[in-house]
């Protein structure tokens, strides 16, 4: 998304603290002396620590507690021991007119529904092998070239369940208009959906899918940006794509479901009647900068013109700067969210199929005003680009949007042992 946005128009149109502290704070709380409303901002096995201290503080069952994608992990309230009823999540929709026939393929490959983020890595991998086959040739420079050319109009459309005929048609040097799961997978001029929404869930420890959605808010934008005016192609060749995501750290949870989506444009390629194959190599970030960034020159070094990934924008910025940008590789990212990602001086190679937190600042915003009814806020946000962003994006929507008060604002850490300081700081006024 472009980062000039109207918030109104958009959001009209579519372990170690003291027992006396915590009896200090349980009073607060209590007494209406703390904020109405906490929004968490981090990833999943941090979250497990977090929730757990969270709620073993007592006088915070009731609160009210907003969390945005990063946290959607149906298996939390069993890790965190407790149903998480207060808390109400936000997190980009796959809502792209062939949603039912990317769940249908993923359900029929591995027998379970599709989980947060995995339409989005289904499309950015197929865009990727589309650019590609019309590029003709493994070449980061000419891959960008296609990139727009394969998602955005005009040219015939297709979709994941006419996926292999695409293909086919891009690899003839057809216009073609990818049509995603996720979205209708248009770029912006910044690389980055031109369209998107949200939906607001709660968990659902009961159900199968483990969270059910409330609602689903849609936004619309501009497609543009740089594109080729025609098409190289060609047939009897290896197109190489490759796949750099969490299947450890503290996404490892989420990541695992988004390298399965990744791994099935790839297969219905090299199982089809098709002059063309694709090679494919995964790299785990494990959720970390480094390993992140060792991943990303393994792929390189490999011969990948073109990686889906990372996932957390905390590595894909640093992955986009020092490793794909100056080696002309092209990234495209299925959940990098972070704000800074679409203002990277990237000579258009980082692309991404999430769209901004510029956006859910702005949905967070209006749940907290709306539907909680909330007129004060405290964050606590993890420690990186990702957290520091959403929690700034999110104050602003709440104080300039709804004339909300944000009491604290408060950074942690991965990986602590314990979370109850930073709680305790969050949530005193």
């Amino acid at each position: 998304m472009s980062p000039k946005i109207d918030r109104r128009t958009y959001l009209r149109g579519v372990g170690g603290m003291g027992a006396a502290t915590t009896v200090g704070l349980m009073g607060n709380l209590q007494q209406g002396g703390g904020p109405d409303m906490l929004t968490v901002i981090g990833y999943p096995q941090s979250g497990i620590q977090l929730f757990r201290d969270f709620y073993a503080m007592g006088g915070t069952q009731n609160l009210d507690v907003l969390v945005p994608d990063g946290l959607q992990d149906p298996s939390l309230p069993q890790q965190v021991g407790n149903d998480m009823q207060n808390v109400t999540g936000t997190v980009p929709a796959a809502a792209g007119p062939n949603r039912q026939a990317f769940v249908r393929l993923f359900k029929n490959q591995y027998n379970q529904d599709p989980g947060v983020f995995t339409s989005q890595s289904y499309d950015s991998v197929a865009i990727l092998i589309l650019a590609n086959a019309a590029a003709g040739e493994n070449s980061g420079p000419a891959i960008r070239q296609q990139m727009r050319r394969v998602a955005n109009p005009p040219g015939k459309e297709f979709g994941p369940q006419n996926f292999i005929e695409a293909v086919r048609a891009a690899a003839n040097g057809e216009d073609i208009n990818y049509q995603g799961a996720s979205s209708t997978t248009n770029f912006d001029d910044r690389g980055g959906p031109a369209s998107a929404a949200y939906d607001v869930w709660k968990f659902a420890p009961q159900t199968e899918a483990g969270v059910r959605i409330v609602n689903t808010r849609r936004f619309e934008g501009n497609a543009g940006g740089p594109s080729a005016n025609s098409a190289p192609g060609g047939l009897g060749r290896t197109i190489r794509v490759g796949i750099l995501l969490p299947e450890t750290g503290d996404l490892g949870s989420v990541g695992g479901p988004m390298i399965q989506a990744s791994r099935i444009p790839i297969q219905q390629v090299n199982q089809a009647n098709i002059d063309l194959q694709v090679e494919t190599q995964v790299e785990d970030t494990q959720t970390d900068r480094q390993a992140s960034i060792s991943g990303a020159n393994a792929l390189v070094n490999a011969g990948y013109p073109a990686v889906s990934g990372p996932a957390s924008s905390g590595n894909n910025i640093p992955v986009s700067t020092e490793v794909f940008i100056p080696n002309e590789i092209v990234g495209c990212s299925p959940s990098s969210t972070a704000i800074t990602v679409a203002r990277l001086q990237d000579n258009d190679f980082i692309f991404r199929t999430a769209p901004s937190d510029l956006l859910q600042g702005n949905v967070m915003g209006q749940v907290a005003a709306e539907r909680f009814g909330a007129q004060s806020a405290s964050t606590l946000f993890v420690n990186n680009d990702y957290g520091q962003q959403l929690s700034n994006q999110f104050a602003t929507s709440f104080q300039e949007d709804y004339d909300g008060q944000i009491l604290n604002q408060v950074a942690f850490n991965i990986g602590e042992s314990s979370y109850t300081s930073v709680l305790n700081q969050a949530l005193q006024r």
